[in-house]
């Protein structure tokens, strides 16, 4: 079994971007701009911004984070990204999700300029992804395509079962790898006989929130399966893959944690150096 090690994929990545940001600072007067929205203490978002302000910082990013109470009204909110919208020195806006349940995600979302969208959620950028136009791509999918092809997997022609249907990994992951030249299959917690539609997969993409849901039976020999799960049970960190079970049987075999984790937060860096890229009108 051959590690997918996307810790080191997203630092050698990483040391590219920070070299090309170094190259165009100086033209433009100013180094990518990123400002992450935090709303409330949930410990997990916390963590994770943490994580992104330092990898911002590792390749010469940018940040400001704007952490407001739990109890924040909407309109606070919708004040404090319509500033960032009008802002020209602020490339990428990051709305760390969860939010607390009185405030409408979806309209937040699609509040944030679709050309400071840094995540990749906003409806438009997400219609242009469907569309196969060029757009900035949602962090997570992205980032799972960069480690196949750092490790020169060549998705076209396989039977690729993605385990999740949501509008931010499961939905545009089968997009891009429809696009690759994959036939798909998108399950859910709800598919009757999960097992039989991932036992004929030559790619699993585990991304259902469900800790150890793809164990070893559920898996033919020599397939790749890449784990996005992040699920804490007792204290640590366990992916939705059992791989313990797993790795013995695939022939790829992302790990949880660093795996998806930093190419989720690489291709984050990404968005932002193209939409810094393109604010100054370079494609």
């Amino acid at each position: 079994m051959i590690l997918l090690d996307g810790l080191k994929v997203a630092s050698e990545r990483n040391l590219k971007l920070k070299e090309e940001i170094e190259k165009y600072a100086p033209t433009f007067g100013r180094v990518p701009s990123l400002s992450i929205i935090l709303i409330g203490d949930n410990p997990a978002s916390q963590s994770y911004v943490k994580g992104k302000g330092k990898a911002c910082e590792t390749v010469g990013i940018a940040h400001k984070l704007y952490h407001l109470n739990e109890n924040v009204s909407e309109f606070e909110v919708v004040q404090l990204i319509e500033d960032l919208n009008d802002n020209p020195n602020v490339d990428g806006i990051l709305l760390q999700l969860p939010i607390p349940k009185h405030l409408d995600e979806e309209k937040l979302i699609n509040l944030i300029s679709k050309d400071k969208d840094a995540d990749g959620f906003h409806v438009i950028n997400q219609g242009n992804l469907y569309q196969k136009r060029k757009t900035i791509k949602p962090a997570t999918p992205k980032g799972v395509m960069s480690l196949l092809e750092t490790y020169q997997i060549n998705v076209s022609g396989m039977n690729a079962c993605v385990v999740g249907r949501s509008n931010i990994v499961g939905f545009p992951l089968a997009r891009l790898l429809m696009d690759a030249g994959a036939t798909i299959t998108v399950c859910h917690t709800k598919t009757k006989d999960l097992g039989y539609h991932t036992k004929q997969a030559d790619l699993i993409i585990a991304a259902a929130g469900r800790p150890k849901m793809i164990t070893k039976d559920m898996v033919k020999k020599g397939a790749i399966v890449v784990d996005v799960g992040v699920n804490r049970v007792e204290g640590k960190l366990v992916g939705d893959v059992d791989f313990d079970g797993v790795k013995d049987i695939a022939a790829y075999l992302t790990p949880v944690p660093k795996g998806v984790g930093p190419m989720t937060i690489n291709a984050l860096l990404e968005n932002t150096f193209e939409l810094y890229l393109s604010h100054f009108n370079i494609e």
